[in-house]
């Protein structure tokens, strides 16, 4: 079974990327990626975006999401799509200045209110931030690049052993059947 390279958060014009969809999708596949989520800000899509990114032409395996807004912590949590799976991760702990004990803490907050989740974010618009890989913290470890911007692309991926397909994909994630990777850069 082939690896497979690919991003879990990246941003577009749809919310505060700047670059349109289709132009973000060239990106990593220029960059060698074979899968890619979109996941927009939730508060900023228009009605048109789930359409919109159904549209777009790729060779990558595209991934439809969203961040959410948990707003009762501030929180984002970002929510991938597959076919019929889901993957909700804790997205970057490390922008709001988590402890570890304090990341423990929300993940059980936003999951007694009924929101699952499957990772947590080790990286800040792909800077790793070992302080999340830990033991305590009861989610699988996941890199992205949290792409906005031209220095975000390619920063930091995930690497699985799956079927090219987007459930496939997800299942081996929640199962931490796969490897981070980081940039030099």
């Amino acid at each position: 079974m082939p690896r497979l390279r690919g991003n879990l958060h990246a941003h577009t014009t749809f919310s505060d990327g700047v670059r349109s969809p289709g132009d973000l999708i060239a990106e990593y596949e220029r960059l060698g990626y074979d899968f890619l989520a979109i996941t927009d800000h939730e508060g900023w899509i228009p009605s048109t975006y789930w359409r919109a990114l159904e549209r777009q032409p790729s060779n990558l395996l595209l991934f439809h999401g969203i961040e959410l807004n948990y707003d009762p912590l501030d929180q984002h949590v970002g929510k991938v799509l597959g076919d019929r799976e889901i993957l909700h991760v804790l997205n970057h702990p490390a922008r709001y200045r988590l402890s570890v004990r304090e990341t423990i803490e929300r993940i059980g907050v936003i999951r007694a209110d009924g929101l699952p989740l499957d990772a947590v974010e080790v990286t800040d618009t792909g800077h790793r931030r070992p302080l999340y890989d830990c033991p305590e913290i009861p989610l699988v470890k996941i890199a992205t690049d949290d792409a906005h911007r031209p220095p975000h692309f390619g920063r930091a991926w995930v690497e699985v052993e799956a079927h090219r397909d987007r459930d496939s994909i997800i299942r081996a994630i929640k199962a931490g059947d796969f490897a981070l990777g980081f940039s030099a850069t």
